[in-house]
């Protein structure tokens, strides 16, 4: 491989299936994650290690159809080439989409300005046999319901409390952080199509399990076991047990990253 005198900065659109990974990020605890199976591959391509920083981190058995990661590198390959050479030797869960050069101080996860999130559920009595790695299937995960129909208008009601600019502080796993828990949510769109419910997130960006601990408060609105207000209380006292349950990972995909 000839290299190049100066490095460039690649942006690389990527789709994956994450069922059977750890999730996004590189760890220890879980060597088959998709930034692994990514840099090892580059790092075959370029003789050299490679680091790349993804737009965020999926967990595992998420899911991303517009993943965004960026990396810098010397080498003589044009962009499709590099496209072609990932695409030939990554998993056929993990898909290039493009690559393409960038400015020097573009950066995968800084310069986004926001993402969205579909989520996905299935209400349907007949098992999603071909969908099953990507819906929540609600008859699995409620098997003591006597009807999986939750009420949808209910719901919608309850995630226009969610739109705008609030403390999200509530709907997160993480127990104690530095930064600032306050997120805006510009659209959250609520779909019934056929035995699917889709849910729609779009928003400056998304805390550690927020979108799914929406969903399951969402869901426990729709099946009356909560009211649409509690929502606000959950904002206003930023308390993660009075918020509902942390929905499934297979449901949710990363489906596009916004930049300028």
């Amino acid at each position: 491989m000839r290299f190049m005198e100066l490095s460039k900065n690649y942006k690389v659109l990527v789709r994956y299936d994450g069922s059977r990974y750890g999730g996004w990020q590189k760890q220890t605890k879980s060597p088959t994650t998709i930034q692994g199976k990514i840099e090892a591959v580059l790092e075959k391509m370029c003789g050299c290690p490679i680091e790349i920083a993804g737009s965020g981190r999926t967990d595992a058995g998420v899911h991303a159809n517009g993943q965004v990661f960026h990396f810098k590198a010397a080498v003589s390959l044009q962009p499709d080439e590099i496209q072609n050479y990932l695409n030939r030797y990554l998993p056929e869960d993990i898909a290039v989409l493009s690559v393409e050069t960038a400015p020097e101080r573009f950066h995968s996860r800084l310069s986004a300005k926001g993402k969205r999130y579909v989520y996905r559920i299935w209400r349907s009595e007949i098992p999603p046999v071909f969908e099953r790695k990507y819906v929540c299937n609600l008859r699995k995960l409620m098997p003591e319901e006597k009807e999986i129909l939750p009420n949808v208008a209910a719901m919608k009601t309850a995630a226009k409390l969610l739109l705008g600019t609030h403390d999200f502080k509530g709907f997160t796993s993480l127990k104690k952080t530095k930064k600032s828990t306050v997120r805006t949510i510009t659209a959250l769109i609520i779909e019934e199509r056929g035995p699917e419910i889709v849910i729609t997130f779009e928003g400056d960006g998304f805390l550690y399990h927020m979108i799914r601990i929406i969903v399951g408060t969402l869901l426990e609105v729709g099946f009356g076991k909560r009211s649409a207000q509690s929502i606000s209380q959950v904002l206003e006292n930023g308390i993660r047990e009075q918020a509902g349950f942390l929905a499934p990972p297979e449901g949710l995909c990363l489906d596009a990253v916004y930049y300028e």
